[in-house]
């Protein structure tokens, strides 16, 4: 019997997964936008065509996953690499890990410049051309700049 509780969880992990809100992973499997809310919401248990249609679409969902929480999501993943070929899996943690978006940026020291490579190249800009160079920006990749007038 499939637990629905935990069901739900692993229909979430797939809806992360595939960036699927419930309405588009419903259109997406050809099933009615209300039976994936009554679903989600516990009210109704899954039936067996609505996971086959699942499977169907969603080839990386393993059949044994979704219904037991047994395997591996997705079917590809690493973890499915570093399993023993002998041993049994059960109850492995799919939940995705979280990214750390707002963790500190470090920016590296400042580069070391050579500065009469700047000289030469003033130099030799005054004399190609007759026009006055108001001033030369460096763009590093770390986001700084550096900003050079040859006044």
């Amino acid at each position: 019997m499939v637990n629905t509780d935990d069901f739900i969880k692993r229909l979430e992990i797939i809806l992360d997964y595939y960036s699927l809100n419930a309405s588009s992973f419903a259109d997406k499997i050809g099933v009615q936008r209300s039976s994936m809310s009554h679903l989600l919401s516990g009210r109704n248990k899954p039936s067996l065509d609505f996971i086959l249609k699942i499977i169907e679409v969603f080839p990386d969902v393993d059949l044994y996953w979704i219904l037991n929480g047994k395997g591996v999501f997705p079917k590809n993943s690493e973890v499915s690499e570093n399993l023993n070929s002998n041993s049994t899996v059960s109850n492995i943690d799919t939940t995705p890990t979280p990214i750390d978006l707002f963790s500190q940026i470090s920016i590296p020291d400042k580069p070391n410049i050579d500065h009469s490579k700047t000289r030469e190249i003033k130099t030799s800009i005054e004399n190609e051309n007759t026009d006055e160079v108001e001033k030369i920006i460096f763009f590093y990749k770390n986001g700084t700049f550096k900003i050079y007038s040859p006044n």
